[in-house]
């Protein structure tokens, strides 16, 4: 997967950005993540190498905006001309990730219609008052593709109202990475993964989190190892 983030810099809305993986590492070279700011590689899905060929090769899947939020207040000016990019470049796939689906509709194109074919929207719920926040605002967008991303896990979580299988293509879940990762409960995992089977939405076991509690035991796991252990629960796959 390509990385294209346009901008860079955010500030925290709710418990699931308590640890955030960009304040953590900006920190680490004295830089202030609130400050919000276009990046160099803000116009990378336009961008050609010497050869005339396009950087961000057709065929890709694009994480965008990892490490800022699509839909941030503080970016509204600059979101039009991101919206363009990707429209223009039906070839990729954009994977946009955000806890401001309540925004969505700031800047969106005129074209937008019932979404572009090539953008893939996942809504970050965390606990169950963000789920019941953001969910029922998220299955009434106009989206071609939609999933939702419970990460980090920080409690168990009913999602059954909202499992839409002719809206929802997937629900992924994963724990809290780096050391102060809060904990992760097996029986969360196995919970939401029970909902899914049972509304025929497929679901995804991302990772274990730093800090996993498993069959009464808690668990310090690596972070490479954490992707490792959560496919060997089996648990990925297609509904139903």
């Amino acid at each position: 997967m390509e990385w294209w983030s346009p901008w860079h810099g955010c500030h925290k809305i709710s418990p699931g950005c308590k640890n955030c993986y960009v304040y953590a590492r900006d920190e680490s070279f004295g830089k202030d993540s609130s400050v919000v700011a276009k990046t160099a590689s803000f116009a990378l899905p336009l961008k050609r190498n010497r050869y005339g060929a396009f950087k961000l090769a057709p065929g890709q899947e694009v994480f965008t905006c990892g490490t800022s939020d699509f839909f941030l207040e503080e970016a509204d000016d600059w979101r039009a001309d991101a919206w363009r990019m990707i429209r223009d470049r039906p070839d990729l796939r954009f994977m946009i990730i955000t806890k401001r689906i309540d925004r969505f509709y700031a800047g969106l194109p005129a074209d937008w219609g019932n979404g572009y074919e090539n953008v893939s929207i996942g809504c970050t719920c965390e606990n169950q008052d963000r789920a019941d926040y953001r969910l029922p605002i998220f299955l009434q967008l106009p989206l071609r593709h939609r999933f939702i991303i419970a990460e980090p896990l920080l409690e168990a979580i009913d999602f059954t109202p909202y499992l839409d299988p002719e809206k929802l293509e997937e629900v992924s879940v994963g724990g809290e990475s780096g050391q102060n990762g809060r904990l992760c409960r097996y029986e969360w995992v196995l919970a939401i993964h029970a909902q899914c089977q049972k509304a025929g939405v497929a679901f995804h076991f991302k990772q274990t989190g730093t800090h996993f509690y498993k069959d009464g035991r808690l668990y310090t796991i690596p972070r490479r190892y954490q992707h490792i252990q959560a496919k060997k629960a089996n648990l990925s796959g297609s509904g139903g």
